[in-house]
């Protein structure tokens, strides 16, 4: 989806970190499509991924997210587009959860890193991958990822792949904030558990985002963000859930899939659960942890 002239983007919504290599300490996530990926495989294979977080000593820097004041710098530039996208999420939100959850919405933090960062789960690295952090309520994204989506996972890439990255884990942030997240028991795994059942929920949430996206108006501007969506948009976005798939993952690391350690769902699940959202779901429709079959 191609963000359009009339749209705004106010710097300080976004923090850009920097700096802070090391190899101590780990995340504790509410959710992520980086560590679906990630995690999983290094589980599977056996591999020590301890040398993939980041030493909270290390030293950082944060600033504004600039230069990304036009719809042009958004439509060429990851980071602007992550900002960009964010605004639009915070738009759809404000208005749409008190109205279907009773809640209101408040925004989450947002913060765009590379190399390493902290945060209220603990210390990341950019191998971490994109997550939400409900202890602090951030969504901590290192565009990078992006590109290992597309070139590692099969991924078909567009901006509307990376947008749905981002509408994901503030689905997450949607999940704290209605108490959804704090219900659920995200010690099991399995095809049923309720690790699962929150990754499909934040997908179908994510879903209904892209699904009024193009007609949302900025309030500052009056003037939607985003152009229609093409069916090529929604085909991208659609390949990005399938391959942050439990089985797509498992069975390229291994050649077998394995149901019982799934904890994200399968490459179907996720697309459906998309779909639910994008094709007029409601928050209640997309409230998987109540939902009797997935």
């Amino acid at each position: 989806m191609t963000f359009q002239d009339g749209g705004s983007f106010d710097s300080g919504r976004v923090r850009k970190r920097t700096g802070g290599a090391g190899k101590a300490g780990g995340v504790a996530v509410g959710g992520g499509l980086g560590i679906a990926v990630i995690v999983v495989v290094a589980q599977l294979l056996g591999v020590d991924v301890s040398g993939l977080f980041a030493d909270s000593s290390s030293p950082q820097s944060e600033t504004d997210l600039v230069g990304c004041e036009t719809a042009e710098r958004a439509n060429a530039d990851s980071e602007c587009r992550y900002g960009w996208t964010i605004e639009s999420l915070d738009a759809f939100w404000a208005a749409t959860l008190p109205e279907q959850a009773g809640v209101a919405y408040t925004q989450p933090g947002a913060v765009t890193f590379s190399e390493a960062t902290t945060t209220g789960c603990g210390n990341a690295s950019s191998a971490t991958g994109p997550f939400y952090c409900p202890a602090d309520e951030t969504v901590y994204v290192d565009v990078s990822f992006f590109g290992v989506l597309r070139d590692q996972f099969g991924s078909s890439g567009g901006p509307l792949a990376e947008e749905y990255v981002v509408a994901h884990e503030v689905g997450h942030h949607i999940e704290q904030i209605t108490g959804v997240m704090s219900t659920a028991d995200r010690s099991g795994t399995g095809p049923e558990s309720d690790s699962v059942r929150i990754e499909l929920m934040a997908d179908c949430l994510a879903g209904m985002w892209a699904s009024n996206a193009a007609t949302l108006p900025d309030p500052e501007t009056g003037k939607p963000f985003l152009e229609p969506i093409s069916e090529a948009d929604l085909a991208d976005a659609l390949s990005a859930a399938e391959a942050v798939g439990d089985d797509r993952i498992q069975e390229a690391a291994t050649g077998s899939v394995n149901p019982e350690s799934w904890t994200h769902g399968s490459a179907e699940q996720r697309q459906r659960w998309f779909m639910t959202g994008y094709q007029g779901g409601t928050f209640e429709q997309c409230n998987a942890l109540t939902a009797t079959t997935l």
